[in-house]
């Protein structure tokens, strides 16, 4: 097995806790957890497809359906990207402090653009070109007021990362200075488990892995957009800024960047994380169009719409799957209680019910039957010895056939739920480690 394709995951199982959202304290939210020490961008791409999300080395499956801010995956196709007038107007104001008037007055003097070029940037927005107009290597011969410089760099530690990431967590999240730490950093946004690689698409090399895309202003570093590079996607994972920059809209200049790093490497779209319709702070993501919400019961891709956003305004957790009849492990997605068979509206009273998850009525989850018809659970590997010195399958240990798919206690049981959660594409490629 190739080092750049091994994924070693461990499952941690279901459990509910308090939202980071909303701030409710009654436990009103609830994930399936994993830990990885290796990840294949293969295996993370499969996973971010079916509403897994990463931080540091923990990867999370939310329960939408019972959560009291469901999170929902969104994604937008790169190349159909429509800006706003407010997103214009954050690139070109960047843009024109880096620069200076100085600058465009003697380009404008020196350099004047043809009538076609005019023409054309009167009736058409040119993305890339406006995304990339105050960067270095952009410039016409004429000296700008400020140099400014954006590089993609390995995840790697540094103490210029870590100071920026403390005053960013100060001043903008408000965090105390004792809460913050280099370990801390270090674990959350540096030495990702993704591996890092190169591979040919559509003829040129692409990094695939997890970056760090720096800006730095006159050498000075502002901005850090923390990226996983998959391989049909620019995933977002985290964004800091200096509080000395705030007033230049950095939530929307790292977007588009970010959008167009998608673009211009072919990695065909942008996941800017969950979209969250009932949280304010999350609900702009929805401003960059077209979105398309994943559909937490049968994974199809659902434009954000008039009609997707009516539905989400009304009710709480919204399936177009299940509102079109199309898939039917929920009477009504309207109900948050009618789940078949029985009532478990409650996060908390979920993970505390000690149902397996092929039983709990988890959205996107089969049951025991469809499971067992997709997978062959005794055919997925496993690490065994203390240096995972061996690899094996389930139905080689001694203790597989003892177990149970629906006893969450059991071997058999803790590893049904989890290939239960990763689906059926990335059973057959990950190797469970269970000596984290």
């Amino acid at each position: 097995m190739e080092a750049d394709s091994i994924s070693l995951l461990s499952p941690i199982g279901y459990q509910s806790s308090d939202c980071g959202y909303c701030k409710s304290k009654d436990e009103s939210s609830a994930c399936y957890y994993a830990t990885c020490r290796l990840l294949s961008v293969d295996t993370y791409q499969t996973l971010v497809d079916r509403g897994w999300r990463r931080s540091g080395s923990l990867v999370y499956k939310p329960d939408v359906f019972r959560a009291c801010c469901p999170h929902y995956t969104i994604r937008l196709p790169v190349a159909s990207l429509v800006t706003t007038r407010d997103q214009r107007q954050a690139l070109n104001r960047w843009n024109k402090y880096v620069l200076g008037e100085s600058y465009i007055q003697e380009v404008s003097q020196r350099f004047p653009k043809t009538k076609e070029e005019k023409a054309r940037q009167k009736h058409a927005f040119d993305f890339l070109h406006v995304v990339h107009e105050a960067e270095k290597q952009s410039l016409k011969p004429v000296e700008p007021v400020h140099r400014f410089e954006v590089s993609l760099d390995e995840d790697t530690f540094t103490e210029e990362k870590f100071l920026l990431y403390k005053d960013y967590q100060i001043n903008v999240h408000h965090d105390k200075p004792s809460e913050i730490s280099q370990s801390g950093f270090k674990r959350f946004l540096c030495s990702s488990p993704l591996n890092r690689c190169t591979r040919k698409k559509n003829g040129k090399d692409v990094k695939l892995g997890s970056y760090h895309q720096c800006y730095r202003l006159d050498g000075r570093l502002i901005a850090i957009g923390v990226l996983d590079l998959l391989p049909h996607a620019v995933s977002g994972v985290y964004f800091i800024y200096h509080q000395d920059f705030e007033k230049w809209s950095f939530g929307k200049l790292s977007a588009m960047r970010e959008a167009a790093l998608a673009l211009e490497g072919g990695y065909e779209f942008y996941y800017m994380g969950y979209y969250i319709h009932s949280c304010v702070k999350m609900k702009y993501k929805g401003e960059y169009k077209p979105q398309y919400v994943l559909d937490p019961e049968s994974y199809e891709w659902n434009l954000l719409d008039d009609r997707l956003r009516g539905l989400l305004d009304k009710q709480k957790y919204v399936s177009l799957s299940v509102e079109e009849g199309k898939k039917s492990t929920r009477t009504s997605s309207e109900d948050l209680g009618e789940v078949t068979g029985y009532q478990l509206p409650s996060p908390k009273e979920a993970a505390d019910a000690g149902l397996s998850l092929l039983s709990l009525g988890m959205p996107g989850i089969p049951d025991a039957t469809t499971l067992e018809k997709e997978i062959i659970l005794g055919e997925m590997k496993v690490a065994i010895g203390s240096g995972r010195s061996m690899i094996v399958q389930f139905e080689d240990l001694q203790t597989w056939d003892d177990g149970d798919v629906l006893d969450g206690t059991s071997l058999k049981g803790i590893v049904a739920e989890f290939a239960a959660c990763i689906g059926p594409e990335a059973a057959k490629g990950v190797i469970v480690d269970f000596t984290r």
